[in-house]
């Protein structure tokens, strides 16, 4: 993996050139979700082999606090807007003036927060895992960095807490940068904010998903925006599912 400087935090990412036969002029850039990795959500669910095939560049970035990124233990280093402009950033370092943007869960919440900051440096917004509840919810239940923070996994009795905690053990993850990151990554929009997103935007939801919220509703509060329901899978099945792939690459190629 490369790296930089992103005022003063070290974000990697890697930067992959498109193999499909007719290479596309356009560059899409990931943005993981929580206890994840640029490797966990994006390389091993076959989504940077299924955009580059498509003749698109891809970047894709562990997130601060995440993978090889720079580990921070405040909460306020974890804001929406600042690991957006994290995302921004990187987009200047590598100097890509415009991008199609996709996250997910967390990353989706990044997202949509770098397109109301800098509409002009987007081409498209790919909001997956995150419905209605950017708008009517903070995220994942603060309980989460409790459970970062536990003594063991076996202390806990909560399923949900069990299995973020399960799976940033299985990623050997630092537990306190993600307890900070939770609890730091907490910010709504409006929905007059959501309403003043400006480009082309797709909503994918896990049918089984009851974390993200409402795709279709969070859609209809964004102008022009499509939605695409991921049937049958839940929140973490539905980030690799092949029809939400397809869904992807069949609006990027409409634009």
């Amino acid at each position: 993996m490369q790296s930089f400087s992103s005022d003063g935090v070290r974000i990697a990412y890697i930067d992959l050139a498109p193999t499909g036969e007719t290479p596309r002029h356009r560059t899409v850039v990931l943005v993981h979700g929580f206890a994840s990795t640029h490797a966990i959500n994006w390389v091993n669910t076959q989504w940077t082999k299924a955009l580059t095939h498509a003749g698109y560049r891809v970047v894709a970035l562990d997130d601060r606090g995440h993978g090889e990124s720079e580990k921070l233990y405040d909460p306020a280093a974890y804001s929406s807007q600042i690991m957006a402009e994290d995302v921004r950033r990187l987009m200047d370092h590598l100097d890509i003036p415009r991008a199609a943007v996709m996250g997910y869960s967390m990353g989706a919440r990044i997202s949509a927060h770098l397109a109301l900051a800098h509409p002009q440096r987007l081409e498209a917004l790919l909001l997956g895992g995150l419905g209605i509840h950017l708008v009517e919810g903070v995220g994942l239940p603060i309980g989460i960095a409790d459970a970062m923070e536990a003594p063991s996994l076996d202390v806990l009795t909560d399923p949900m807490q069990r299995m973020f905690r399960a799976f940033a053990e299985q990623t050997r993850s630092d537990l306190r940068a993600l307890a900070a990151c939770i609890r730091g990554t907490r910010q709504t929009l409006t929905a007059e904010q959501v309403g003043r997103i400006s480009v082309p935007t797709l909503v994918s939801v896990g049918t089984r998903d009851d974390v993200a919220g409402s795709g279709p509703e969070l859609a209809k509060l964004i102008p022009g925006a499509e939605s695409f329901d991921i049937a049958g899978r839940d929140h973490n099945l539905a980030v690799g599912d092949k029809s939400h792939k397809q869904a992807v690459l069949d609006f990027l190629a409409r634009l």
